[in-house]
């Protein structure tokens, strides 16, 4: 015999008002194999009290009751948690009708003049809600684990910066700070000795010195650059030159305005996804020129990096290797924003984040270029 899904009799609810009705019904059911309790209610309060005090598997209702219909009724149950499977059991209702209820979310339709169909439109409601309700919570467990993932992703680029950060001051402040010492040691050295070679040695370790000093200033620039303390346009402007003074590649800035207010969360996502793309450039456009646009207008801050270098094919940026625009997309979630990348081989790239902003009150200025 059929059984509900925990092996237990279905429990069944039956809006009727007829007790011959009701009764053709459960030897419908019983001729069919069906175990289950079949419940009658007459009234819409009967009906509401019925629900309110147990779980029904399944809900049958006629269409015309006395002073109302079956829709008044599937309000009820429609405002339930988790609304059973409702089928409607009638013969005061056309094919019209009963087309526009079922798109309202009831389940089926069956003529009382067809009751021997009754137990199979019954289990078929039960395996369709069973699988939409299985449906409903994969999609659900997966919202949650995607927003758990964001929280994870903002949570360790939290912590990476904040690392980052705590890496740059003590570079600057030990080794910066044993490095000036040991350049003014040397500089002693090399005032007080009259030793042509012990001069030339002071003089070599002075070069090797000097080349540790800037490439521990290099590191802390790139680690927390002290630049973004002067907004997103200057941090840009530096990225862009640094890149230019590397690579001898132009890259010229455009921006809306020359001061870019904004958060320093979204400041920050905004100079990694600039780093990161010029960076990419770097190691696999050799283009002959790069463009960086910068914009807040229209409630969104955009930001483009584009090249004419060698580009790439969709084949490319889908590689599960492909962590660097995977951890800058996941970055852009971080600020509510996204991350586009359009290629071509041959043809360049660019790479655009935008992230909405709150509105402001001062007009964006004219578009003007800056080095």
């Amino acid at each position: 015999m059929q059984r509900a899904p925990s092996g237990q009799a279905l429990n069944i609810l039956h809006l009727e008002d007829s007790p011959a009705d009701h009764a053709l019904a459960r030897l419908a059911l019983r001729r069919a194999g069906m175990e289950c309790t079949l419940q009658q209610v007459e009234t819409l309060a009967d009906f509401a009290h019925a629900l309110a005090a147990q779980r029904f598997d399944v809900i049958l209702a006629d269409y015309r009751l006395a002073g109302f219909t079956a829709l008044d009724a599937w309000k009820l149950v429609e405002a339930l948690p988790v609304p059973p499977p409702f089928v409607l059991l009638s013969g005061a209702i056309g094919e019209a009708a009963a087309v526009d209820a079922m798109r309202l979310g009831m389940a089926d339709f069956v003529a009382k003049d067809d009751m021997a169909r009754l137990a199979h439109v019954i289990r078929r409601a039960i395996e369709v809600h069973e699988a939409r309700r299985a449906r409903e919570l994969a999609v659900a467990e997966l919202a949650a684990s995607q927003r758990r993932l964001a929280e994870l992703t903002e949570h360790l680029q939290s912590s990476i910066e904040q690392e980052r950060a705590a890496i740059a001051r003590e570079i600057h402040d030990d080794i910066g700070g044993a490095l000036a010492a040991l350049r003014f040691d040397l500089a002693w050295i090399r005032r007080h000795s009259h030793d042509p070679e012990l001069q030339q040695r002071a003089d070599a370790a002075a070069d090797t010195l000097q080349q540790a000093l800037s490439a521990s200033q290099r590191i802390m620039m790139n680690l927390r650059p002290p630049i973004l303390d002067q907004g997103l346009v200057a941090a840009v402007q530096w990225l862009a030159a640094n890149f230019e003074r590397r690579t001898g590649v132009p890259a010229q800035v455009r921006t809306s305005r020359e001061h870019i207010a904004v958060p320093p969360a979204v400041q920050l996502v905004a100079y990694r996804t600039a780093q990161e793309a010029l960076t990419n450039v770097v190691k696999h456009a050799q283009p002959r020129q790069v463009h960086i646009e910068l914009a807040d207008s229209e409630g969104m801050l955009t930001l483009e990096i584009s090249d004419d270098g060698r580009g790439m094919a969709p084949a490319q940026r889908d590689k599960p290797k492909a962590f660097g625009l995977k951890g800058l997309q996941e970055r852009a979630r971080t600020v509510g924003g996204w991350l586009d990348v359009s290629s071509q081989p041959g043809r360049g790239t660019s790479v655009v984040l935008s992230v909405p902003l709150p509105p402001s009150p001062t007009a964006a200025a004219p578009t003007k270029d800056l080095p």
